[in-house]
């Protein structure tokens, strides 16, 4: 069975930090394009951070250029997302993705692209 399951939300103080996981069973991620995606109460699911298959390639929605960055870990079949300086509109259910790709330079930012999504785990950052 094909599984992403993310961990690592929960509640911050605003400019705190999270380190959210993805970690994949019944495939390996280093064949995948990877995205992060979020949805916000009352709001479209939108896509937060992508990565390449192979080169490491990485996309950042302007709205958290310079606050997370998204990280492979093949050893441990794992993509990280690392949010720091958070704001309360980074509020919401962060979704990892993963869609087979066999060029391995390009990252997907639509969600239509992607084959495999995780249950979600939810952020609040509040004071």
């Amino acid at each position: 069975q094909l599984q992403l399951v993310e961990s690592g939300g929960g509640l911050v103080q605003p400019g705190g930090s999270l380190r959210l996981s993805c970690a994949a069973s019944g495939f390996t991620l280093d064949s995948y394009a990877i995205g992060w995606f979020r949805q916000a109460p009352g709001k479209e699911r939108e896509d937060v951070s992508c990565i390449s298959k192979s080169d490491g390639t990485t996309y950042y929605v302007e709205s958290v250029k310079g606050r997370f960055t998204i990280s492979r870990d093949n050893a441990k079949n794992t993509v990280h997302l690392q949010m720091n300086n958070m704001k309360t509109e980074d509020t919401g259910v962060y979704y990892c993705a993963a869609t087979f790709d066999l060029g391995g330079h390009f990252y997907y930012t639509q969600a239509k692209d992607y084959e495999y999504w995780g249950q979600g785990t939810p952020v609040t950052v509040s004071s």
